[in-house]
């Protein structure tokens, strides 16, 4: 069985040999239908079923063993097994990617303005009784405007993360990673750039109206008015985000 592509199908980048037969490897994991902790073939039949030297196989295993797709184990019972990539892996492997992309506060909340309102409409009268509850403490711990740095900077984080638990109650599961990734990032760059300074009463107010009223849409089953809440809260959220970026942005230069 010979690697079944010499370029990524997308980006028409050439593959190294041994990033060929990661690639071949992969594809067989699914073809078997193999599992996390299902064993894949010894180095040897590895060598046998893709023609390739020792080298070659050992470093396309090095390659899947560094995504997070095998681990290898010793001893009696070992060889290399199918390994799950766990979500937080994910997101830190992803998110070195996006590193030195010197992202904005505009290119997060373009999609988080096509994102979120579709995902809230989609929850509307499907939240478990806990979730609610677990909204609704979080929405408390910010009850009061902020009234030091620090305070500002954690309640920014825990409206965050008030998004972050409906992103996770989606069933699709590409849905709930790509807005809780997009999360994340935001909460990084808040938080890095100091995007939580100065105190902003007006963003505090308006952002917990609507996460109010979005809950109790949520809450009522209401899809239509849980969509527009957000769209609105999206829409009010970027331009006031925007300008504790650009303070920051000021104050950098004067610095």
């Amino acid at each position: 069985m010979q690697p079944v592509s010499t370029r990524s199908e997308l980006s028409g980048q050439k593959l190294s040999r041994p990033a060929q037969v990661a690639e071949s490897i992969k594809k067989f994991i699914v073809t078997e239908g193999l599992v996390p902790g299902d064993r894949i073939p010894s180095e040897p039949e590895l060598i046998e079923r893709f023609g390739m030297a020792k080298g070659t196989i050992r470093e396309a295993l090095r390659i899947l063993d560094a995504q997070g797709l095998v681990k290898s184990r010793t001893g009696p019972g070992g060889g290399t097994f199918v390994h799950e990539v766990s979500r937080e892996r994910a997101e830190a492997l992803l998110g070195n990617y996006f590193y030195f992309k010197d992202l904005t506060i505009s290119d997060v909340y373009q999609l988080r303005r096509v994102l979120e309102p579709e995902l809230v409409a989609s929850l509307a009268g499907n939240l478990p009784p806990r979730v609610i509850e677990d909204l609704e403490a979080i929405l408390a711990s910010y009850a009061e405007p902020a009234t030091t740095d620090e305070e500002e900077r954690d309640q920014h984080v825990a409206s965050l993360r008030f998004h972050k638990v409906l992103a996770d109650q989606t069933s699709n599961p590409l849905l709930s990673f790509v807005i809780g990734f997009m999360l994340t990032i935001l909460s990084d760059i808040t938080v890095s750039r100091r995007l939580y300074t100065p105190i902003n009463l007006d963003l505090w107010a308006r952002g917990r109206d609507y996460q109010t009223r979005l809950l109790e849409a949520l809450k009522e089953g209401d899809s239509k008015a849980a969509r527009a809440i957000m769209t609105a809260h999206m829409q009010t959220a970027q331009p006031l985000m925007e300008g504790q970026e650009a303070f920051s942005l000021k104050r950098f230069i004067s610095d």
